[in-house]
C-alpha cells in the first residue's frame, strides 16, 4: 500500500519543480514509510511512497517497462498479477520483478486504456507514456483506494492519493465549495466526485482519466466498470449459500498472499466473523485478530468477537476506547484533509493501531451490508414501498403529509407510538424518503444551521440530488437494488472505504476487503433480492452461508454497528469543550453559520432537551478542519476562502 503524487503539463518543454514534487510526496510519508522515489522530466513529474507487501526486495517505484518509455506510480494490490504475467509473457513481454506493479506497465502496452478491465484488486495509479505523450490515471471499481486531481490555471494537472499533497502546490485552489458543505452536513462526508474545495475533484470509482499533449478538450474521463443488479443468479437459498461460501473463500484466499505479517479485524459482527472463519480454515497458523470495545454498555461487541476468536482459535487482542479519545479529533482532521463526520473513525483508527503492532496487512469485512442488503434501513424502505405502491403520489402527499405534521413527536416513547416519521416518509417519494433516512442532519436543522449568506450561495442546491442521480441511473429493476447501488456509489466509497483508508494509512497498515472482490460482488448482485432481504432478515443468504462457520446467536442477533456513545460524552466530560469549539472563532469567522443557533444547539443538548450529538460532532469536525487548514497556511499557499 502506498501513496502517489504528480503533475503533468501540456507543454513538453515545461521545467518541473523537483523540490515541489518532493514536498508533495513527503507529506504522504505515512502511506509508505518503506521507501520513496521520484520521476521528473520536462512536463511531467511522478512521486511515490512505498509500503512493501509483495516482492519487498525489488518492487521500488516509479517502475518502468523494458525500454523506459512507460512509467507508473501505483497504490494498491492486483491479486491476479501472476496470471497476467503468464498471459503477457506469452505475448512477448519480459518482466524483471515479481511485483504486481510491473503488470500495469505491460498491460498498458498490450491493451491501452482497457488494461484496467484486466485487473482484479484495489488500485489507484498514474502512468505516463512517453511515446504517446499521455498521462493515464485510474481508480479501482469500488473506490477502495483514493485518487484526487485538479486542473490548474496554466493548463497543467496535479494529482495525489490525499488532498494534503495537492494542497502543497501553490496553484491549487483553496476555495470552499458551498455545495460540498451542504453535502457534508447532510451525509457526514463529501460524496464523490466533489471535495470540500471548488476545483479539486475525486476520481470516481471505476473511472479513468486520460490527458494527451496536443489533444483538445482537456482531461477525458471514462467509466470502465459499473455494477449491475441482474437477479439472474441462483434462486434456491441452499444452492446460493453453498456457492457463496466457495466464492468468498476464494476471495479471502487471494488476499492472504503477502510477504509480511497478516491478520484481520474482528468486530463480532456477521461480516468480519465470516472473513475470519474463512481465513482460519485456510491458515496453518492462528489468525491474528483484534477488536475495539467501549466502556459504555450498548456499544460494546467485544464479547461477541471473543466468542468467534475462541471458536477459530485466533490470536485475539482487544483495546478499549474511552472519552479521552476525543483528543483524536485534531489528528482525524489531519488524516482526512476535509470534513469527515463518521465518529466510528475513532475506534477504526484505534483498531488499525492495534493491528499494526503485529501485522502489516489486515483483512476487513466491509461491504457486506451494501452487497447483501444488511442495513436496517433497507427493511424500513421495503415496508414503506409496499404502502407507496398501493396509493398514488397525488393522494399520499396531502394525506400522509398532513397526518405527519399533526402527529406528535414521540420518538422517546414505545415503538407503536413512533408514527410521525413513518407518516412523513410515506408522503415523500422514494429518493426523498431514503435521503431523510440516511441524512445526518435533516433539512430543517441544516436550514437553521446555515447563515443567510451560505443559503444564498447554495442557490437552491439540495444534497438529495446526489442520491437522486445514482438511484435514477441504477441498472436495477427493483427499489431495494437501486438503493444498494446508490449506497455502493456514495456511502461505501465516500464514508466506509475513506474512513478505513485514511486511518489505516496513518499507521502504515494495508487493509484488504474480500467482500468487495469485484467478481464476488458481481455474483452477489446477480442474486434475487428476496434471497438477501427475506421478511425481516437482511443478508439472509450471507448468514445462511455462514451457519456452519459462525454461531447462530452471532449471525442472527440485532445489528449494532461500530458506533461511538457521543450523546453521553457530550453531556459529560466533554460538555465544555464541545461548547467552546462550536461557539468559537473558527466557525464564526467562516461566515457559513448562524452563530446564535449553534450556541442553542450546544446548550439544548447539554441540558438534555434534545439529542444533537450528530450535529455537534459534524460541527466539531468542521471546526477542526478549519482550524487545521488555517494553521497550515503559508506565504506559498493562499488562505482558505469562501466564495462571495
Amino acid at each position: 500500500m502506498c501513496g502517489i503524487v504528480g503533475f503533468f503539463h501540456p507543454a513538453a518543454d515545461r521545467p518541473v519543480d523537483r523540490d515541489l514534487l518532493h514536498a508533495m510526496n513527503e507529506i504522504q510519508h505515512h502511506r509508505g514509510p518503506d521507501g520513496g522515489g521520484l520521476f521528473a522530466e520536462d512536463g511531467v513529474g511522478l512521486g511515490h511512497r512505498r509500503l512493501s507487501i509483495i516482492d519487498v526486495a525489488s518492487g521500488q517505484q516509479p517502475l518502468f517497462n523494458e525500454d523506459g518509455s512507460v512509467v507508473v506510480v501505483y497504490n494498491g494490490e492486483i491479486y491476479n498479477f501472476e496470471e497476467l504475467f503468464v498471459e503477457l509473457r506469452a505475448r512477448g513481454h519480459v518482466f524483471r520483478t515479481r511485483c504486481d506493479t510491473e503488470a500495469i506497465v505491460h498491460a498498458w502496452e498490450e491493451w491501452g486504456e482497457d488494461c484496467v478491465t484486466r485487473f482484479r484488486g484495489m488500485f489507484a495509479f498514474a502512468l505516463y507514456d512517453r511515446n504517446r505523450q499521455t498521462l493515464f490515471l485510474a481508480r479501482d471499481r469500488l473506490g477502495i483506494k483514493p485518487l484526487h486531481w485538479a486542473p490548474l490555471p496554466d493548463g497543467s494537472l496535479v494529482f495525489g492519493s490525499e488532498l494534503k499533497s495537492l494542497l502543497r502546490h501553490p496553484q491549487v485552489p483553496r476555495t470552499i465549495e458551498p455545495r460540498a458543505v451542504e453535502d457534508y452536513f447532510a451525509y457526514g462526508y463529501v460524496p464523490d466526485p466533489r471535495t470540500i474545495y471548488a476545483g479539486i475533484h475525486k476520481l470516481e470509482p471505476g473511472h479513468t482519466l486520460t490527458l494527451t499533449r496536443g489533444s483538445a478538450g482537456g482531461p477525458r474521463l471514462r467509466r470502465f466498470w459499473d455494477i449491475r443488479f441482474t437477479q439472474d443468479g441462483p434462486r434456491d437459498m441452499d444452492a446460493a449459500a453453498e456457492e457463496l461460501r466457495a466464492r468468498l473463500a476464494e476471495a479471502v484466499r487471494i488476499r492472504m498472499i503477502a510477504e509480511v505479517p497478516l491478520g484481520a479485524f474482528l468486530s463480532g459482527g456477521v461480516d468480519s466473523s465470516g472473513v475470519v472463519a474463512m481465513m482460519a480454515q485456510q491458515s496453518s497458523d492462528p489468525v491474528d485478530t483484534c477488536s475495539i470495545g467501549f466502556g459504555t454498555s450498548g456499544f460494546d461487541e467485544t464479547d461477541h468477537a471473543a466468542r468467534v476468536a475462541e471458536r477459530w482459535h485466533t490470536a485475539h487482542r482487544v483495546r478499549r476506547v474511552d472519552t479521552d479519545d476525543f483528543d483524536l479529533i485534531d489528528a482525524l482532521a489531519g488524516m482526512y484533509d476535509e470534513p469527515f463526520a463518521d465518529s466510528s473513525a475513532i475506534p477504526t483508527y484505534r483498531v488499525c493501531q492495534l493491528a499494526r503492532e503485529r501485522v502489516t496487512v489486515a483483512l476487513s469485512g466491509d461491504g457486506g451490508d451494501e452487497a447483501f442488503a444488511g442495513y436496517l434501513r433497507y427493511r424500513w424502505l421495503a415496508d414503506e414501498e409496499r404502502v407507496r405502491g398501493k396509493l398514488p403520489a397525488a393522494m399520499r402527499r396531502p394525506v400522509f403529509g398532513t397526518l405527519g405534521a399533526l402527529y406528535p413527536d414521540l420518538r422517546g416513547g414505545p415503538r407503536i407510538l413512533r408514527a410521525k416519521a413513518t407518516l412523513q416518509a410515506l408522503a415523500r417519494d422514494t429518493v426523498e424518503s431514503y435521503f431523510h433516512t440516511v441524512c445526518v442532519l435533516p433539512d430543517g436543522l441544516r436550514r437553521r444551521l446555515f447563515g443567510p449568506a451560505m443559503r444564498a450561495r447554495l442557490g437552491g442546491y439540495h444534497a438529495s440530488e446526489v442520491l437522486r442521480r445514482h438511484i435514477e441511473a441504477a441498472p436495477a429493476d427493483d427499489t431495494i437494488s437501486r438503493i444498494q447501488y446508490a449506497d455502493l456509489k456514495t456511502y461505501l466509497a465516500g464514508d466506509i472505504l475513506t474512513k478505513v483508508d485514511r486511518t489505516s494509512m496513518a499507521v502504515a497498515l494495508e487493509v484488504r476487503v474480500p467482500i468487495l472482490d469485484h467478481p464476488f460482488l458481481e455474483w452477489a448482485c446477480s442474486l434475487p433480492t428476496d434471497l438477501k432481504l427475506r421478511g425481516r432478515e437482511g443478508k439472509a443468504v450471507f448468514k445462511k452461508a455462514l451457519e456452519p462457520l459462525v454461531p447462530d446467536d452471532i449471525l442472527y442477533r440485532r445489528k449494532m454497528g461500530f458506533a461511538v456513545p457521543l450523546a453521553a460524552w457530550f453531556r459529560g466530560p466533554l460538555r465544555e469543550r464541545v461548547r467552546a469549539a462550536v461557539t468559537g472563532p473558527h466557525l464564526a469567522d467562516s461566515g457559513l453559520f448562524d452563530q446564535g443557533f449553534l450556541a442553542r444547539l450546544a446548550d439544548d443538548h447539554a441540558e438534555g432537551r434534545a439529542d444533537h450529538a450528530p450535529a455537534l460532532w459534524s460541527l466539531l469536525m468542521f471546526e477542526a478542519f478549519l482550524r487545521r487548514t488555517q494553521g497550515l497556511e503559508t506565504a506559498a499557499r493562499p488562505p482558505l476562502a469562501v466564495p462571495a
